[in-house]
């Protein structure tokens, strides 16, 4: 990964290049307006250089597309289209194994053994985390019932838990396709992710340390190790609606040696979290909202202005709607992906930016940290009602 930043008494620099443009040195670079230098593929190389008042328009590695979302996430006849697909049974079914195939043959193409991680977590002790992690009062809200990801229970079975690591690891050579392996492309992912939160919070928390963490819609804890790793000082809280998948969580975790400050897992909705407000510094969705309907992402952004501190950060990452890549997607691509997501269009036609200013907060930057993806940062103000 080729993210880097240092800094200095008076000034700060952030290197966003993308691997596609080192992976092999093939492509000639050429300056451009701004600062900018593309290869001769026309994908944007950019590398920002700016002071402390400047970083607030840094730019990133990864191409935007012309519009603002993709034309089949839209009330176009495309979309349509595609919805009248989806919506005639033999068909969804037919779609809905393609689009588990394509993640399963994605895996083992770049020789992750996908069948035998899974089988791993459901021919181990797993079950026994259950009973520990389980809230048997809670009630899931009506959308968390609907299926997810070709799974009849959406997230709540055993085989959707088993199955989440492996599957994120596919997703993410799917959004680095020029990596030569999984840990490159995960350390470009989540490398840059994880320096997005990093610069906005030093940025605009009155440099306030980052101690507290909650990590809302955790499944099955990859996005929370992440951040525990990269603040080991940091109390970290794992939150998610299906107890399946915080207990593989917990079970993968007991696997390593202990940290300083464990993990804690929590089965709760992340809408109505229950736990005490201005309790945290960073507040984090990893690839959350676009299982959501928009109410829903309304109500877990009102929920996460209410539990974080003033001056703690907001950070979301998840698809792009103006990703070049997403809105190019062919059509069979884009219609697999729709037929496992049943809220996609929601997400894709939510304004983001405008939901979280309404919630109250400010300083909403939003960049592309990887082809597909955005990470989205915000901040709770110093002061408020």
């Amino acid at each position: 990964m080729a993210l880097w930043a240092t800094s200095s008494s008076s000034s700060h620099k952030l290197f966003f290049t993308s691997l596609a443009a080192t992976r092999s040195g093939n492509g000639r670079t050429m300056s451009g307006k701004n600062g900018r230098r593309r290869r001769d593929s026309g994908s944007i190389v950019h590398v920002g250089m700016a002071d402390q008042a400047e970083m607030e328009t840094l730019s990133v590695a990864y191409k935007e597309g012309d519009r603002e979302r993709p034309d089949w996430a839209d009330e176009t006849p495309l979309s349509r289209l595609v919805e009248a697909l989806i919506s005639f049974n033999p068909l969804y079914f037919l779609l809905k194994l393609g689009a588990r195939q394509v993640l399963i043959s994605t895996a083992e193409k770049k020789s992750i053994p996908w069948r035998q991680m899974a089988n791993e977590i459901l021919e181990s002790d797993v079950y026994k985390e259950l009973a520990s992690i389980q809230n048997p009062f809670l009630q899931y809200p009506d959308y968390y019932l609907n299926p997810f990801h070709a799974y009849d229970d959406g997230n709540l079975s055993w085989m959707a838990a088993a199955e989440a690591e492996v599957a994120t690891m596919s997703m993410t050579l799917r959004a680095i396709p020029y990596a030569s392996t999984l840990e490159k492309a995960t350390q470009e992912m989540r490398g840059n992710w994880l320096q997005a939160i990093k610069q906005h919070h030093m940025m605009h928390s009155g440099n306030a340390k980052i101690e507290t963490i909650l990590d809302i819609g955790c499944s099955v804890g990859v996005s929370t190790r992440f951040l525990a790793d990269e603040f080991p000082s940091a109390k970290v809280t794992g939150l998610d609606l299906s107890p399946y998948f915080l207990s593989v969580a917990q079970y993968k975790e007991k696997k390593i040696p202990p940290r300083r400050n464990p993990i804690t897992w929590i089965h709760a909705a992340g809408e109505n979290t229950g736990l005490p407000s201005e309790s945290f510094d960073l507040v984090s969705f990893g690839y959350v909202f676009h299982e959501c309907p928009e109410r829903a992402i309304i109500a877990l952004v009102n929920e996460a202005f209410r539990l974080l501190k003033p001056g703690g950060t907001l950070a979301i990452t998840d698809q792009a709607p103006k990703s070049k890549i997403i809105q190019e997607l062919p059509p069979a691509l884009f219609t697999l992906m729709k037929s496992t997501e049943p809220f996609l269009n929601e997400y894709y036609l939510t304004d983001m930016e405008g939901r979280l200013r309404e919630a109250g907060f400010v300083n909403v930057k939003s960049m592309l940290t990887d082809p597909r993806h955005m990470t989205m940062t915000a901040t709770v103000p110093q002061q408020h009602d």
